[in-house]
């Protein structure tokens, strides 16, 4: 007999990667619609804007994904660029098909998420966007039809322009009560479909500016703006299970399991303070309910204060969430010796581990680290886990007769399974598995199509043209297998 009970074998994808359709159905544009394609060889994507004097401006790396747009600079198009996520892999209008295939592979769930400006255009003043809650209201529906029971996510890396223009995004306390009002919407037009939610997708990621040179504005302003999600979050758990008791609300972060390079104590105590700053100060606060001891420790490092109210913190202890969800794709060293080199990842900056092989874009592929990963977050929190994201981008070949043989998914899928495995035979409370992504999607660390996660193949290229017929790839048949046998089969 397995040792998978009620298990949910799923994949993942999000509206502002996959959905597309970014101008239609009443939708308002978000920030990503605004960010053009990168390339392997490059820094990743670039969110182009317009400068005050009316020339194209840039914005790179963690400022592209989080960006502020410099004093007069404003959201503005440019013909010379093709903006991927405004079509992505055109789901909003594939999605019966798309989600036909997913039945086909036996899937269980169906992780994926509601785009906020279809919902709330232009927040509350602007009033609901009813096509867009049927639209997803179908989408939701449809995936019933064939048993799937979605995990929905609420927000992830697509804040509707409006907010930005308006309030100057999550830095302004007024995006708690948007946020919180566009989640009880969701949770009342959808409570008979939907009843597994995560507010924040890898919300720790607004910390990843202690990897840049010291900037104490930018440092405040990702402090705050990291304030009033959490405490958006710990309302928003707090209103669902207010609407559905039956609703279970869960964290999710950006996994990001690293290794002390050398034995060196120092190597060690960096190893170890590094995942303290970058994954439990988030991750301890929506679990726990209160900041960690460590956090006056990290605001003194940057010189900021973090403005909060008594309110605040009473909410953070009273809205804490019911299991974690996290992505894993790599494993990294750390260390304080000069002479390391540097290895790429999806948004972490790291060192080289010379025992691991890297994918072609130069991710180091650890499915050791998984097991490793899981055994020490979950004898930390000792809550069910979740893995939302796990998969590997790479090029894929279309054969002649249309076949595409993507071996080298199949083993990362297959090596990266069986150490999950592995660890719930040995103790870890593990309630799901969803690859990324099940259909290929545009990247978030360049904006790339061509650079698949999926499991099927999507006819489009990086400048938009190609049939968009989806093709089923070799992973796709070897991961039914693994769905319908309940994570048995593997060969």
């Amino acid at each position: 007999m397995s040792f998978f009970f009620f298990f949910l074998w799923g994949t993942s994808i999000s509206a502002a990667q996959a959905e597309g359709g970014w101008n239609e159905g009443g939708k308002a544009p978000v920030q990503v619609d605004f960010a053009d394609v990168g390339s392997a060889s490059s820094s990743g994507r670039h969110l182009i804007y317009k400068k005050k004097d009316g020339s194209k401006g840039e914005l790179t790396g963690a400022y592209a994904m989080f960006p502020h747009l410099p004093e007069g600079g404003e959201y503005a198009s440019f013909e010379d660029v093709y903006y991927s996520n405004r079509k992505a892999s055109d789901f909003y209008h594939h999605y019966k098909e798309d989600i036909a295939l997913m039945a086909e592979m036996g899937f269980s769930t169906f992780n994926t998420t509601i785009s906020w400006a279809r919902i709330f255009p232009y927040g509350i003043q602007g009033g609901v966007n009813q096509e867009g809650v049927e639209f997803y209201r179908n989408v939701f529906k449809e995936l019933r039809k064939y048993n799937i029971d979605p995990i929905i996510t609420l927000y992830k890396y697509d804040e509707p322009i409006y907010f930005e223009q308006t309030y100057g995004g999550w830095s302004n306390r007024k995006m708690i009560d948007e946020f919180v009002e566009f989640a009880r919407v969701c949770f009342i037009e959808y409570k008979d479909l939907v009843n597994k939610w995560i507010t924040f997708n890898e919300i720790n990621v607004l910390l990843l500016f202690r990897n840049l040179p010291h900037n104490q504005k930018i440092a405040q302003e990702r402090y705050q703006e990291l304030h009033h999600q959490l405490v958006a979050s710990a309302r928003t758990v707090k209103l669902a299970h207010q609407i559905n008791p039956q609703n279970r609300v869960g964290c999710m972060m950006a996994g990001m399991c690293t290794y002390p390079l050398t034995p060196d104590p120092v190597d060690v105590m960096e190893n170890y303070k590094y995942f303290q700053d970058i994954f439990c100060y988030a991750t301890d606060t929506m679990i726990r309910g209160q900041y960690p001891s460590f956090a006056k420790r990290m605001w003194n490092e940057d010189e900021v204060e973090v403005v909060m109210t008594d309110h605040d913190l009473k909410d953070l202890k009273e809205g804490t969430v019911e299991f974690l969800g996290f992505s894993y794709y790599i494993s990294q060293c750390r260390t304080t010796h000069t002479d390391a080199n540097m290895t790429k990842g999806n948004i972490f900056t790291g060192f080289e581990n010379p025992y691991l092989q890297k994918s072609e874009w130069g991710w180091q592929i650890d499915p050791l680290g998984l097991k490793y990963y899981m055994h020490y977050i979950y004898d930390r929190y000792q809550i069910p886990l979740l893995i939302i994201e796990n998969g590997l981008g790479a090029t894929d070949q279309v054969e002649e007769d249309g076949s595409i043989h993507d071996s080298y998914r199949i083993d990362y899928l297959r090596e990266h399974i069986s150490a999950m495995k592995e660890a719930v035979e040995e103790g870890v409370d593990l309630m799901g598995y969803t690859t990324w992504g099940g259909i290929d999607l545009v990247s978030a660390s360049t904006g790339e199509i061509e650079k698949r996660y999926g499991l099927i193949y999507v006819d489009a290229n990086d400048k938009g043209k190609g049939t968009y017929k989806r093709i089923k790839k070799d992973s796709f048949y070897w991961y039914k297998k693994v769905c319908e046998s309940n994570g048995e089969d593997l060969k």
